[in-house]
């Protein structure tokens, strides 16, 4: 079974990229293969935001996020793109903190990198 690392680069109010990433990394994970982290990176930072508040017909992404984690998927925050948007990186959730050095690193060790973009 094949290794991979997703990265998302769209915020949560693309719901489209969104549902595609959260799809494909539970068709992954049904299928037997592995995922050793998704990746937040550029406006994808915006999904560890704990500041916006989503109306009760959208997707709520948040608890979609939650499931993943609880399956033991590292969710990883750029560091350097959050901060850059006001992000309070002290406060990130379901999401650990990390730099792209380390991003670079899984990529490396990977079978497979998915960009959702």
């Amino acid at each position: 079974m094949a290794r991979f690392v997703l990265s998302l680069h769209t915020p949560p109010s693309d719901h489209d990229t969104s549902q595609r990433i959260i799809k494909f990394a539970n068709a992954c994970l049904s299928q037997g293969h592995t995922i050793d982290a998704i990746f937040l990176y550029q406006q994808g930072v915006y999904h560890a935001s704990t500041h916006f508040d989503l109306a009760s017909d959208e997707l709520q992404i948040s608890a979609l996020w939650q499931a993943l984690s609880s399956q033991n998927i590292n969710l990883m925050l750029c560091v350097t793109a959050a901060e850059k948007r006001g992000l309070d990186t002290s406060n990130t959730g379901v999401f650990s903190v990390a730099g792209l050095a380390e991003f670079a690193m899984l990529v490396s060790d990977a079978d497979k990198w998915v960009q959702f973009k």
